[in-house]
C-alpha cells in the first residue's frame, strides 16, 4: 500500500465498516471475534497507526494532555518531566508541550494558553512555572471548567497548585548556619516580585529571630537568581571592614550561590573556613563544584508526578460532571493547593560534611 495507511483502508481491506474497525481499536465489546482477529491482523500487516487525537475526538474526549513550560535550560525542567511522564505513561494519554520562556510578551504568552483552550486538542493543562503574564489567562482557563494545574507558580494562584515549602526549606538552611555558630548571616534574595523570593526570605529571617539575632538589613541583598548577581552582591559583602562582614551567606538559589563561590577565590577568602555558603534547589552540579556546596533541597520529581496525577484527577471529575450533568463546566470547588516539604543537603561549603536528617516536614 503507498504512503500511510488510514483507517478507511484498513476498513476496505477487512471488509467492514470503519465503525467496526474503530470499536475494534478502542477495544469495545460485542464485536465477532473472528472479525476483530482479522482486523487487527490487516492493522499489524500494514504497520497501522491509529491518531490519539484523532481517537479521542471521536470518542468525544481527547487522550491528549498539555504541559507548559518556560526555557527547558532551568534546572529543575529534566527533573520535573521524568516525574511527570512516569505518571503519564501508566495511562493512555500522551504529552503535547509548551513552551513559554521569558523573551514572550505578555500578549504572546496569553496568545499560546488561548489557543490551548481554543483548539480543544487537549483534555488538561499543566503549567510548570507559568510566571507572572501568564497566570491571569490561566486562572481564566481554571474558571471555564478547564482542567488546570499550576506547578510552583511565581504568583498567589486561584488556581489548583502543587510547590515546594521554600519558607520552611529556607528555614532549616539558616537555622543550620546559626547551629554551627555563624551570628552574622548574609541573605541574597531573588528579585521581589517573585513569590518563592519573599518566601525564602520570610524563613531567613524566622530563622534568625527564632534563636534571638536581630536582622541586620546591610547582610540583606537583591540578586536575580543567577551566578553574575550572587557575585556582585557578595563582592558588597566581602569588601565590608573585617568587623561587619558576614561569617556566612545564604544565597536564595543555588546558581547564586555559585557567584558567592567565585567571589571568595576572586578575595582570596576559603570556603568555609573564611565564609560559610549555602544555596537553595540542589541543582546537579551543587554535588560536584568546589567545595560541594551545601543546598536545600526542591522536590522537583515528586513535584511533577503530584502535579500530574492531581491534573489527572481534576479531568476525570470534569467527565464525570459532564456525564452527569451535561452543559455544566463551571468548577464549584475550592482549588487543591499542595505544599510538598523541602529537605537540607549537608556538604563542605558550610563548615560541615555529615549529613543530617533536616526536613521541612518535620
Amino acid at each position: 500500500m503507498a504512503g500511510k495507511p488510514t483507517i478507511d483502508d484498513i476498513a476496505r481491506l477487512a471488509g467492514v465498516s470503519k465503525t467496526t474497525v474503530s470499536r475494534i481499536l478502542n477495544h469495545k465489546p460485542d464485536v465477532d471475534p473472528a472479525t476483530r482477529k482479522r482486523v487487527l491482523q490487516i492493522v499489524e500487516e500494514q504497520g497501522y497507526v491509529p491518531s490519539i487525537t484523532a481517537s479521542g475526538l471521536a470518542g468525544g474526549r481527547s487522550l491528549l494532555l498539555g504541559v507548559l513550560v518556560p526555557s527547558f535550560t532551568w534546572p529543575n525542567i529534566p527533573d520535573l518531566m521524568r516525574g511527570i511522564a512516569g505518571v503519564v505513561e501508566q495511562t493512555p494519554y500522551e504529552m503535547v508541550l509548551y513552551s513559554i520562556n521569558e523573551a514572550n510578551t505578555e500578549q504572546n504568552r496569553s496568545a499560546v494558553i488561548n489557543r490551548i483552550f481554543a483548539t480543544q486538542l487537549t483534555a488538561g493543562l499543566l503549567a510548570v512555572f507559568p510566571g507572572r503574564e501568564a497566570s491571569e489567562p490561566i486562572t481564566k482557563l481554571y474558571n471555564k471548567g478547564f482542567p488546570v494545574v499550576v506547578i510552583d507558580d511565581q504568583v498567589v494562584q486561584t488556581t489548583p497548585w502543587v510547590g515546594a515549602d521554600n519558607t520552611a526549606g529556607a528555614y532549616l538552611a539558616v537555622r543550620h548556619l546559626i547551629n554551627l555558630g555563624h551570628r552574622r548571616i548574609a541573605h541574597i534574595q531573588g528579585p521581589e516580585e517573585y513569590l518563592v523570593s519573599q518566601d525564602r526570605y520570610h524563613g531567613y529571617l524566622q530563622a534568625l529571630t527564632g534563636a534571638g539575632i536581630t536582622p541586620d538589613p546591610a547582610l540583606v541583598l537583591r540578586g536575580d537568581f543567577l551566578p553574575p548577581s550572587g557575585r556582585e552582591c557578595a563582592n558588597i559583602l566581602f569588601e565590608m571592614p573585617p568587623e561587619q562582614r558576614p561569617t556566612a551567606i545564604f544565597a536564595a538559589t543555588d546558581q547564586m550561590a555559585y557567584g558567592v563561590l567565585t567571589a571568595a577565590e576572586a578575595h582570596n577568602l576559603h570556603v568555609p573556613q573564611d565564609i560559610a555558603v549555602v544555596g537553595f534547589d540542589d541543582d546537579e552540579p551543587s554535588a560536584h563544584i568546589h567545595p560541594p556546596l551545601t543546598t536545600v533541597r526542591q522536590p522537583s520529581f515528586e513535584m511533577g508526578q503530584c502535579g500530574m496525577e492531581l491534573l489527572l484527577s481534576l479531568v476525570k471529575a470534569a467527565r464525570d460532571r459532564e456525564l452527569d450533568e451535561p452543559g455544566v463546566t463551571q468548577i464549584q470547588s475550592p482549588p487543591v493547593r499542595i505544599l510538598l516539604p523541602t529537605s537540607l543537603t549537608v556538604r563542605v561549603s558550610c563548615g560541615s560534611n555529615s549529613s543530617i536528617p533536616l526536613s521541612s516536614s518535620e
